[in-house]
């Protein structure tokens, strides 16, 4: 589950790419392989989409392995889980199950249930029309009305009635059509039609989706383009965090009150009605220059403890940052510096809070090794009844140990990629402390599956 939650195949800062993909490989085939029911029930969890992937194809291609009722439950939990991934996503899944010849009755039935729960498949044979019609091939479908023709001989009809695929064909020899279209689909019409940058995105801004908004608004800027504009306040936190860290630091400082405020308000979207009520909580943030991640994942970990930062901020009654570097201004983090963890615990300790947060890679290096022994001694010999609830959250997947990086026995890990996971994270970090077994786990996963599947119905 941690290694689900964190790891995406991509390069890390201590591992490369080969090493992420062979190691996470092996660890869906191998939980597989020995524990086909615990891996299925992964999909109702909080893992990311790059491994809900991963694990919906290896299902569907493993289809004859299953029994009977294990299938069902199986297919259920793809097609719900399918249901939540972005549909640039899905696409992917189908085609690489295309390319791998996986073709049995459970993969068509998925293919066709998911298109036909599609809310406007036009839209979609004009954004992702290779995709579409390599699935429609591959599951054997016949689209009804103007969709075949579109997907199969798009130039052949003089018009269409279905508005957004006549704007599609308008928009090969009319400049005006192309702006009623979805943004990737109008880029590549406004460079045929060799249309100035800064124009096409001052026309183009009201067909944004949000995360394109936050995506182009800074280079939109630059080339004068004022209509793309992204409201900070609606943005997930976690990517909200990534944008404010790949900003100069003299726009942050100028941006402050923007910036706060905007993360101050999506995590307390998060908190809801938990807000204010976690007690005296500690967290210790890692911003040493592992934290940079990779060119891959750029200050994805620091994005994270960013987040977690003003979510605990938000949960807490009342709350103590504590950063390896020694700032205190969060705004202003960057990733930079050794990794001080032992330190910094033993500073978090001495508050006496209710609960400390760490949020780190876990490569303890100044001294190595100090952090395992300060929580250690205060497990063991100073906080034996456990009065000050203590675990780490790691975002980034130790390749070599197939897992995420613990910091001590004594205290539970839990693989995070988005601070919106931190609450349901924490409990499940329980299971990595050693305290509850293999029955526990099957109960708390059965719970998960069925809340998720009753989500469905």
């Amino acid at each position: 589950m941690n290694a689900a939650i964190t790891s995406t195949g991509q390069r890390e800062f201590h591992s490369g790419a080969d090493e992420q993909s062979l190691s996470l490989d092996f660890l869906h085939r191998y939980l597989m392989g020995n524990y086909r029911d615990l891996y299925a029930a992964t999909l109702a969890l909080d893992v990311n989409d790059h491994n809900a992937v991963l694990i919906a194809r290896n299902l569907l291609a493993t289809t004859a392995e299953a029994e009977a009722d294990r299938r069902h439950v199986e297919g259920r939990l793809i097609a719900r889980r399918l249901a939540l991934l972005p549909p640039p996503r899905v696409y992917g899944l189908f085609r690489a199950l295309r390319r791998a010849r996986v073709n049995n009755r459970r993969t068509r039935a998925i293919m066709r249930d998911w298109l036909a729960a599609r809310p406007d498949l036009a839209f979609d044979a004009v954004k992702y029309r290779g995709a579409v019609r390599d699935v429609v091939r591959h599951a054997h479908l016949r689209p009804g009305g103007e969709l075949g023709p579109f997907l199969f001989t798009p130039h052949r009809p003089a018009a269409y009635t279905t508005p957004i695929l006549e704007t599609w064909r308008r928009a090969h020899y009319e400049q005006a059509a192309l702006y009623k279209l979805p943004y990737t689909v109008a880029e590549g019409f406004a460079a045929k039609h060799r249309i100035a940058r800064a124009a096409f995105l001052e026309r183009i801004a009201p067909r944004l989706t949000r995360l394109e908004r936050l995506r182009l608004q800074e280079s939109a800027r630059g080339l004068g383009a004022d209509a793309v504009r992204a409201d900070l306040a609606t943005m997930p936190l976690t990517r909200l965090a990534s944008y404010v860290l790949a900003l100069p630091l003299d726009d942050r400082v100028r941006r402050r009150a923007e910036l706060t405020a905007a993360l101050r308000t999506a995590a307390l979207r998060i908190a809801g009605d938990q807000a204010g009520r976690w007690g005296t909580v500690v967290a210790v943030l890692d911003d040493s220059f592992s934290a940079y991640g990779s060119g891959h994942k750029r200050r994805r970990p620091l994005a994270v403890a960013l987040a977690c930062h003003f979510l605990l901020e938000a949960l807490a009654r009342e709350y103590t940052p504590l950063w390896l570097s020694g700032r205190s201004d969060a705004l202003l983090t960057h990733p930079y510096g050794a990794t001080p963890l032992g330190e910094r615990i033993l500073d978090g300790l001495e508050h006496r809070p209710g609960r400390l947060v760490i949020v780190s890679d876990g490569w303890d290096n100044s001294p190595p090794g100090l952090a395992e022994e300060v929580l250690r001694i205060w497990r063991t010999r100073l906080d034996p009844h456990r009065t000050c609830a203590v675990v780490h959250l790691n975002p980034v997947y130790d390749a070599a140990d197939f897992d995420v990086r613990r910091l001590a026995p004594t205290v539970p890990t839990a693989g995070i990629r988005d601070a919106e996971n931190l609450v349901a994270l924490v409990e499940l970090a329980q299971f990595a402390e050693g305290r509850t077994g293999l029955p526990e786990l099957r109960a708390h996963l059965t719970r998960r599956v069925e809340e998720f599947l009753r989500e469905d119905a």
